[in-house]
């Protein structure tokens, strides 16, 4: 195939140009319509699969309160879970079970684990 020379000062071909060029050089077959009883199948088909599908619903996430982090006993607040001892007051350290974690920096420390003997 011989390799077309780009000619100095002329802008390269846009997308149009290139879409109009390839229809021309290979012209599109006629399509044949399906027939009426085909079509209405599909879309029975398509209708039913939409009914199948049944929506799932979400949990629906706690939300995060403040009320969650303080109790008040007799007109006092005490704090349910420490705070972090790098960053200080205002950092709360969440419980895992068997450690604190902040959530701010990343300091975990471990609960004492007592055993009865």
């Amino acid at each position: 195939m011989p390799e077309k020379k780009k000619e100095k000062g002329k802008a390269p071909e846009t997308k149009e140009e290139k879409k109009k060029t390839a229809e021309k050089a290979a012209p599109e077959a006629p399509v044949a319509p399906a027939a009426p009883a085909e079509e209405e199948k599909v879309e029975e088909k398509v209708e039913e699969k939409k009914k199948e599908k049944k929506k799932v619903e979400k949990k629906k996430k706690k939300e995060k309160s403040i009320y969650r982090l303080y109790k008040i006993e007799n007109d006092k607040l005490t704090r349910l879970q420490p705070f972090c001892e790098r960053c200080g007051q205002g950092y709360f350290m969440a419980d895992h079970g068997n450690r604190y974690t902040c959530g701010h920096c990343g300091f975990t420390k471990y609960k004492h684990m007592t055993t009865n003997a």
